[in-house]
């Protein structure tokens, strides 16, 4: 008995009141498995991009994963400090980057550090206390599993409740995304994937036949909204907007055309457009830009289109309309192109579609997520899952409606890109995980058909069958679930260098190797799996935050930029901005000149400011008979001595550019790396010119530096070389054991640039 209202309620009110309850919320069994299994993957994708924290408790502090999150970083921190729109009102130019001009900080997408800002700000208010960069890193898991929640309603929309659970299960463990969604990778992949997917869902939810004008209205604005989102959190969203106007396109060739596509498609690019172009850094310009016009081309051709929906034009008079409307469309590009209106597409982008012109991009080239992934690469990503996504391919094309027209162009396109371009891959994840999902299911329903199926005769023949195709189907789901096993649950096993020797790395799952993985930092910016942080470089940068000014000029390869001049609190001349080329390769011709042409260039800058220059490199122990202490020290080439050969061919582009500065001199001069050495059968031979070299003799400084510290204990294998200008000042990693993290020691040296001598041997006439 329960009281309601000063009166009993019986035991019959009770359930009869829960029952309609229920009936309210559809909540059955079936709905109740899905809620379950759902809540089940998201914690999954949670937990597995949590798993870096591991070696981040022990220091202290959570960081940042890889090198641009922290150039987000700084943005937010100035967003909470000064407010979100703090960066473009405030006309920001941050001078400790690309000395001397500095980096124009309103040239940033807004969308993830004002995300982040604003939400830290309302954490804040609610009296949380935790550290702005702890948020941070932490944001990029929360959204990252948010993406998963909203890939599967679009699963949901396009098969089903099933199909969108798995979708929700393959993006969750995708390598790709997992490795930028985990914990402290704080980029523009975030608010990019997730505001892809808003759009997709509600843009594809609005175009549904029955819903009303009025509500596929709301979801038009929806997806306008996310679009704009899309738009101000990454670069990539022309790939969105592309992607969109060829579907539209394809459904009017396909005569699918009617008056809701072209008001639909007019409210979401036109209003996502015009919220964009408010967008500080974004602004009127975009509209212009290359990849935006087959967007309003192909209005036109929705406006074309519904013209000719009335029949009242000939057949003759439609053609002469088709012609009238491509001649207006190509002859506005004209004057666009003459008078310079029309933007072009960066050359980022132009590699991504022709990825063979990277070939004369080395600065492109030199970052390993703009190259092509190998075939291997792409077996890591999709694995056997691969199999599911051509059967989904098939079920989709035999199922041609809207919705799957759109996944068929998302699958191709995404592939297409993901296979251009390492970083992409990220893309190709949600249509990949849709597609394979809609395989699973294709593959599974008429199996669970025959499982259903109740003998209707009483027939023995009949009831034999039956029940020996029941035997078959039960066997058939047995095999998809176990390839869906090796999917999840194994990895191949394979041979790393992770640990002391050859040891075997494999047999985990494939998402728990991508995502038990350390930040890049407490990992010595090596590919290691170390049992304990390694503090090689967040040693370097508490020292140069302690003990340089901020003002102080460090010369660094351009990857190490951001960590130096956010965390190490120093001024750097280049980054990963990559705003200024020509400095990339000023910076590439230092390292790789002698140490007077270096000092050369470095004496263009003020020399009370360029005081410093930075080197990492990592080490290899190893055993051999013939060394008289038994070890053998030799650089591995996942530092600067794997780097060396692009800062070769960056600078040997600018070959002519160096030459008519000066710079360039015969003697010294080279247009790639084979004037430093040769490759043998023994690894990379060095030249004399490459012995003379300022990065060889850095190195090799380096490498003594840890020989030395080892008592005798190992001998190094690069010559030991006299450095004239530069002298020693911190070498953090010199005095590491070998063994600690297994046979690779990674050491960063820190030299000061002696101004005083090198003056001094080059009088000013």
């Amino acid at each position: 008995m329960a009281i309601r209202e000063g009166k009993l309620m019986s035991k019959d009110q009770i359930n009869s009141g829960l029952k309609s309850f229920g009936k309210r919320f559809k909540f059955n069994r079936s709905s109740v498995l899905v809620i379950s299994a759902l809540i089940l993957i998201l914690l999954v994708a949670f937990t597995v991009r949590i798993l870096p924290m591991r070696w981040e408790i022990p220091s202290g502090q959570i960081h940042l994963n890889e090198y641009d999150p922290y150039y987000q970083y700084s943005i937010t921190e100035y967003m909470v400090d000064n407010g979100l729109f703090s960066p473009y009102t405030n006309n920001w130019v941050n001078y400790q980057q690309w000395y001397p001009n500095g980096l124009n900080m309103r040239m940033s997408l807004p969308a993830l550090p004002m995300t982040a800002a604003a939400l830290y700000q309302v954490v804040s208010f609610l009296g949380i206390n935790v550290d702005l960069m702890t948020f941070c890193a932490l944001l990029a898991v929360a959204l990252g599993t948010l993406s998963c929640l909203v890939l599967y309603f679009i699963g949901k929309d396009m098969g089903g409740r099933a199909v969108g659970l798995f979708a929700a299960l393959f993006l969750a463990l995708a390598p790709s995304f997992l490795q930028r969604s985990s914990l402290g990778f704080f980029d523009t992949e975030i608010p990019g994937i997730l505001g892809l997917l808003v759009f997709v869902l509600m843009f594809l939810r609005s175009m549904d036949p029955k819903r009303s004008l009025r509500g596929g209205l709301i979801y038009s604005i929806g997806a306008a909204l996310a679009l704009a989102y899309f738009i101000a959190g990454w670069g990539a969203a022309y790939y969105i907007l592309d992607l969109t106007a060829l579907f539209v396109f394809v459904l009017v060739l396909l005569k699918r055309y009617d008056r809701r596509l072209l008001i639909n498609y007019g409210v979401t690019m036109g209003l996502g457009l015009l919220i964009a172009t408010r967008v500080p850094y974004i602004g009127l310009s975009y509209l212009t830009s290359a990849p935006v016009l087959p967007v309003v081309a192909v209005f036109i051709v929705l406006l074309a289109a519904e013209f000719m929906r009335h029949n009242v034009f000939s057949v003759k008079n439609k053609m002469y309309l088709v012609m009238v409307s491509i001649v207006a469309i190509l002859g506005s590009l004209v004057p666009l192109m003459y008078f310079g209106y029309l933007g072009d597409i960066a050359g980022k982008f132009v590699s991504v579609i022709l990825p063979g012109a990277r070939e004369n991009a080395p600065l492109i080239a030199s970052v390993a997520e703009h190259r092509i992934p190998a075939w291997g690469n792409l077996y890591v990503e999709l694995g056997i899952a691969v199999i599911f996504f051509i059967i989904g391919l098939y079920f989709t094309l035999k199922n041609p409606t809207n919705r799957n027209l759109f996944l068929l162009l998302f699958g191709v396109t995404g592939l297409y890109f993901g296979a251009s371009m390492a970083r992409l891959l990220v893309i190709l994840a949600p249509a990949f995980a849709l597609i394979a999902g809609i395989g699973i299911i294709g593959m599974l329903k008429p199996f669970m058909s025959l499982l259903k199926e109740t003998p209707t005769a009483t027939v023995k023949a009949k009831r034999k069958l039956l029940r020996v195709n029941k035997e078959y189907s039960i066997i058939g789901i047995l095999l998809i679930l176990v390839m869906l096993m090796t999917q999840f649950a194994f990895n191949p096993t394979q041979t790393s260098m992770v640990q002391t020797g050859q040891v075997q790395v494999g047999g985990a799952p494939r998402s728990y190797a991508n995502g038990y993985m350390p930040t890049a930092i407490s990992a010595a910016g090596l590919p290691l799996v170390p049992p304990e942080p390694m503090p090689q470089w967040l040693n370097m940068l508490k020292y140069t935050s302690n003990n340089l000014h901020s003002t102080d000029v460090v010369v660094a390869w351009w990857d190490y930029g951001y960590w130096l001049s956010v965390m190490g609190d120093v001024t750097t001349l280049a980054d990963n901005a990559t705003v200024d080329a020509a400095q990339i390769e000023n910076l590439g011709f230092v390292y790789m000149s002698t140490e007077d042409d270096a000092l050369a260039m470095l004496s263009t800058y003020d020399q009370k400011r360029v005081q410093y220059i930075l080197v990492f490199t990592s080490l290899f122990v190893y055993p051999h008979n013939e060394s008289p202490t038994g070890f053998y020290v030799a650089q591995y080439g996942l530092g600067d001595e794997g780097k060396w050969v692009w800062m070769a061919r960056i600078s040997g582009g600018a070959h002519d550019r160096l030459t008519n500065e000066g710079f360039m001199h015969p003697g010294n001069t080279w247009s790639d790396e084979m004037a430093f050495g040769k490759s043998s059968d023994y690894g990379w031979e060095w030249s004399a010119q490459g012995i003379n070299s300022l990065i060889y003799k850095l190195l090799s400084a380096t490498e003594h530096a840890f020989a030395n510290k080892t008592n005798g204990l190992v001998t190094a294998t690069s010559m030991d070389v006299d450095l004239q200008y530069f002298e020693p000042v911190y070498i953090s990693g010199d005095d590491t054991s070998f063994g600690s993290y297994g046979d690779l020691i990674p050491v960063v040296g820190l030299y000061k640039i002696n101004w005083a001598a090198y003056n001094a041997a080059h009088p000013k006439p």
